[in-house]
């Protein structure tokens, strides 16, 4: 007779191994030693444990979609890019948001309402999680796939992101080509990754071609139009401004374009902007902004299908997945006066 069903915790504990361990062993991944999976896997017999959505009553049909910032004009992009994937799947969406400004995790009480509503899935938008609550999920048998991760996704977390750094190397190399030596970075926040990265990006591009960077032309914004307003006239106010600049971010970008009507500047007359991100302000900014194109249907689509084949119980060929950021040019960037 099967002993008393224990929680994946103390499966773990007993197996002397991680939760994410028995979790891989619960849903028969592969990247587990032998040893150990039988160990584990003598354990889960034992209690009766089986994965929750592995069976037929499990879930309710929804996807948990959490957003760090629902305001975002690149929201809509995402939720684009999943709610036709989970439609033709026969699931629904619930979209949240994580409360307040500067927190990248939910709160304790959504682990509470997503067992409530017996998600089978959760898409995680610029958000991560703690180790507490990827036990939980994993208590749960939630599987949970990472768009546009804002740090390093937890052990075995699957991701979809973008390739920040060469989006950056393409943007710089852009205004490099044009003839332009003075070129000035207008970063997001520096403890996000793909702010990094980009950042990371233009610093090789400028280094690769023998370019010094000027004391104060790396400037850290927060990916919003005031702060790229903000920076763009700390950048005017230098001895010796940039004629051009790389805003990590396209409202950042039409943020600088305030900040330089409002010196009597023109784009790209007197300085060459260049954003990313290829929002739909992108097209119709005057001028119409040159930008790398972060592709976010296509990432939240690669996302879901990642979500489906977990909640189907499914292995993935890859837990991190990275898609190309091409330059999109237009009238924004020009030769140097």
């Amino acid at each position: 007779m099967p002993e008393t069903r224990a929680t994946l915790s103390e499966i773990a504990a007993a197996a002397g191994v991680s939760v994410p361990t028995v979790s891989k062993v619960l849903n028969g991944r592969p990247d587990v030693a032998p040893t150990t999976r039988q160990k584990v896997q003598d354990l889960l017999d034992r209690r009766g444990y089986t994965a929750r959505r592995a069976t037929s009553s499990g879930g309710a049909g929804l996807i948990d979609l959490v957003f760090r910032d629902l305001g975002s004009p690149w929201a809509m992009q995402i939720l684009d890019g999943v709610e036709e994937l989970a439609y033709r799947a026969g699931m629904g969406v619930v979209v949240s948001a994580v409360h307040g400004r500067h927190r990248t995790r939910p709160d304790r009480r959504w682990i509470e309402q997503l067992s409530a509503r017996r998600c089978d899935g959760v898409l995680l938008v610029l958000s991560d999680l703690s180790l507490s609550q990827q036990s939980q999920l994993d208590e749960l048998g939630i599987p949970v796939v990472i768009i546009d991760p804002a740090g390093q996704p937890g052990a075995g977390i699957p991701s979809v992101g973008a390739t920040n750094w060469a989006g950056g190397v393409a943007a710089t190399e852009h205004l490099l080509g044009l003839g332009h030596d003075r070129i000035a970075v207008i970063g997001g926040q520096p403890t996000v990754p793909c702010s990094r990265a980009r950042v990371d990006g233009y610093r090789a591009a400028m280094n690769a071609a023998g370019r010094k960077i000027p004391a104060g032309y790396v400037r850290h914004g927060d990916f919003n139009a005031p702060s790229g307003y903000r920076e763009m006239n700390a950048l005017l106010d230098l001895s010796r401004p940039p004629t051009a600049v790389f805003a990590c971010a396209d409202q950042m970008a039409l943020g600088a374009y305030e900040a330089l009507y409002e010196r009597g500047a023109r784009v790209p007359d007197d300085v060459s902007i260049v954003g990313f991100d290829d929002l739909d302000a992108a097209r119709w900014s005057a001028p119409p902004l040159t930008t790398v194109r972060q592709p976010l249907t296509e990432m939240a689509g690669m996302a879901t299908r990642m979500l489906l084949a977990l909640i189907a119980g499914e292995e993935l060929d890859s837990h991190r997945i990275e898609l190309a950021t091409p330059l999109i040019v237009r009238q924004s960037t020009r030769r140097p006066a």
